[in-house]
């Protein structure tokens, strides 16, 4: 035996080895796909039998044996494009054509008389060539748009159909070049062995081949899996897991249906890259889009029994090869997905149920029954990274309400506080006027009482007020009708205003120049008042409080510095935040809720403006405001230069 015998024996053996795989699959689960592939091989079978026992029994075949030979070679081009059409869409005119062609081409060979004539010969070879080319260029635009597992079969069996392409040419080259015959048979026989490895792995791999292509996919995702834990939202970990399943397990799409037990539903979301979800509003009761606020929404009940929810009621993985069929209440779902093939298996922490996973294919042959495993190791991590993500929830929303029930404590404290402060005040001073009333009704009024009275009233008034200002905060309507004011007018009425016992240490810093902004007067004097309140109380008796008015390009701007404690830098991103004080506030010394600077934040930022601190601790605090200017004003530098110096 020669070596050529022994390549081409190989080839046949491979061949039929694959007929038989084949055709055992096709007896336990008899689809379409399984079907197809059965034909393809069994008709290289036919050819490789028969044309094995005519040689061995060196005798020539009769016509029935010709024509059924010629009829095997001529519908693998045939067989091949039904072939395609189970992995992808092939139009209709390409198999009608294909189908004309092949009838064709059986009659031409049954009813002409042997040997054919070799224009006849080269005609029918040039018709397989074009249909089996045709075949494994739509293999290879097939492999371009699939992931994983199925590029790589798709790679193979477009590597098949070309070396079976090449068998053809260099057998068509042996016809008309008949000198070459060796050489041609040489080729023949290694592209035809190319071919059978490559439809083996196309379309018989073994198990082992199968796990060895998704294991890059699956060590992809379950090395990224112990990050998604930490992503924004639960709807970034949904996502992120549906795109590793469905690259494991080369489908174009996955999803995942989150369980919920109040609406006794499973609840999930089109993928973001859907085009058609922000702008379609499907029609029928289980596909919805806005649900819950969020567009693209979808939700199956597993009380119906549709078969996509099979996976989670009987809790085991499960395959449906013909969704629309055995499920066309959820009929919408699946064309969103282009999906006719179903994979799925339910996502399960201890005995609590998660929610489903779905891995979806437009055809059947893209899932093996291995797959079924591997969708139900994905689904069992999908259930660790879940419920880790639902731990670290539950945590942060203890922290957050821990946080919440301290914020409660400290203000009920510091409110208690300073409330009590002015209370204990006027309570006394009243039962003081009482009893000199008591004693001499005819006494003139203690008019120094009296205005103590006054003064603590509107301290009591004032905190109620603040309090109130927090809670109008949290709409835009805290800020009021806005008119064009000067900046230097309202900083010298806040510096002058009675309430400020320690005016007389302000000092003021304006340019001669108006500086205009669109304000609401009585909110923006609060803002300032609350500046100057709180550099006066949190700096020595002796020190002097600056106030700067200035415009800086399209910019409104005021600076109030003190010489005070100065803030902490751990707690300077925090001053403007309700109920926060810097931890070297005393608060026997410096009475105070933590409200004035959130209230002033709120309005400078109501009026479009921003308010920071640049602050040295133990060497003062500077606080800076700024708005919109009216009009255009000179440089900054320039303005500083031309301040005025104006005590209060």
């Amino acid at each position: 035996m020669t070596g050529l015998d022994q390549l081409q024996y190989l080839s046949w053996l491979l061949y039929l080895f694959v007929f038989v795989a084949v055709l055992a699959r096709t007896i336990r689960r008899p689809t379409p796909a399984h079907l197809d592939m059965t034909l393809f091989f069994g008709a290289i079978a036919i050819l490789i039998v028969l044309s094995t026992v005519t040689a061995k029994l060196h005798v020539a075949p009769p016509p029935w044996v010709t024509a059924l030979t010629g009829a095997a070679a001529l519908s693998l081009g045939y067989l091949l494009l039904r072939l395609v059409r189970d992995f992808s869409d092939v139009p209709t005119l390409a198999m009608r054509a294909t189908e004309v062609g092949l009838v064709v081409s059986v009659v031409g060979i049954s009813f002409w008389p042997t040997p054919l004539p070799p224009t006849f010969a080269l005609l029918l070879v040039a018709y397989m060539v074009a249909v089996i080319a045709y075949a494994t260029l739509a293999f290879a635009r097939l492999a371009a748009r699939m992931p994983g597992v199925t590029r790589r079969r798709m790679q193979a069996a477009a590597a098949g159909s070309l070396c079976l392409t090449l068998a053809l040419v260099v057998a068509g080259l042996g016809v008309g070049f008949s000198d070459f015959a060796g050489l041609w048979e040489e080729l023949s026989a290694a592209v035809g062995l190319a071919s059978g490895v490559c439809y083996f792995v196309a379309f018989a791999p073994p198990t082992w081949l199968r796990h060895a292509w998704q294991e890059p996919e699956l060590r992809a995702f379950l090395a990224g899996a112990g990050s998604l834990s930490r992503l924004p939202d639960l709807r970034s970990i949904v996502h992120e897991l549906e795109r590793g399943a469905a690259s494991a397990l080369g489908a174009p799409a996955a999803s995942i249906a989150l369980w919920d037990p109040d609406t006794r539903r499973l609840h999930g979301y089109y993928p973001p890259t859907d085009p058609d979800v922000a702008a379609e509003q499907p029609d029928g009761e289980h596909v919805k889009d806005g649900e819950n606020g969020e567009d693209g929404a979808w939700e199956l009940d597993p009380a119906a029994h549709p078969v996509s929810a099979l996976g989670f009621v009987n809790q085991r993985p499960t395959l449906v090869t013909d969704l629309l069929q055995m499920d066309p209440a959820n009929a919408a779902l699946f064309k969103k997905y282009n999906a006719r093939t179903l994979i799925s298996a339910p996502i399960t922490a201890s005995t609590r149920r998660v929610g489903l996973l779905l891995v979806y294919a437009p055809r059947a042959p893209v899932f093996a029954n291995s797959d079924l495993e591997l969708v139900q190791l994905l689904a069992d991590q999908a259930a660790v990274i879940l419920q880790s993500r639902a731990l670290v929830n539950e945590a942060a929303h203890v922290a957050a309400r821990e946080e919440a029930a301290r914020l409660k404590e400290d203000f009920l404290s510091s409110a208690a506080h300073d409330l009590k402060t002015p209370l204990t005040g006027i309570v006394t001073q009243a039962q003081l006027l009482l009893r000199r009333h008591e004693r001499d009704p005819a006494a003139p009024a203690d008019a120094v009482g009296l205005n103590r009275l006054v003064e603590q009233s509107q301290r009591l008034r004032n905190l109620v007020v603040g309090l109130l200002d927090v809670s109008r905060l949290e709409h835009p309507g805290l800020v009021g009708a806005r008119a064009e004011a000067d900046l230097r007018t309202l900083v010298q009425e806040a510096v002058s205003h009675a309430a400020l016992s320690g005016g007389k240490r302000v000092k003021l810093e304006v340019p001669p120049q108006p500086v205009l902004a669109e304000v609401d007067v009585q909110r923006f004097e609060q803002v300032l008042t609350n500046l100057v309140e709180n550099a006066l109380k949190y700096s020595p008796h002796d020190s002097r409080v600056i106030v700067r008015v200035w415009q800086a390009d399209a910019e409104a701007r005021l600076s109030v510095q003190d010489r005070g404690i100065g803030v902490p830098v751990e707690d300077q991103p925090l001053v403007f935040e309700r109920f926060h004080r810097a931890r070297n506030v005393d608060d026997r010394r410096f009475a105070g809720m933590g409200l004035g600077l959130y209230i002033a934040r709120g309005i400078v930022e109501q009026h479009g403006g921003r308010i920071w601190l640049d602050s040295t601790p133990g060497a003062g605090s500077t606080f800076f405001v700024a708005l919109p200017a009216v009009a255009p004003g000179s440089a900054e530098t320039n303005a500083i230069e031309g301040m005025q110096v104006a005590s209060a």
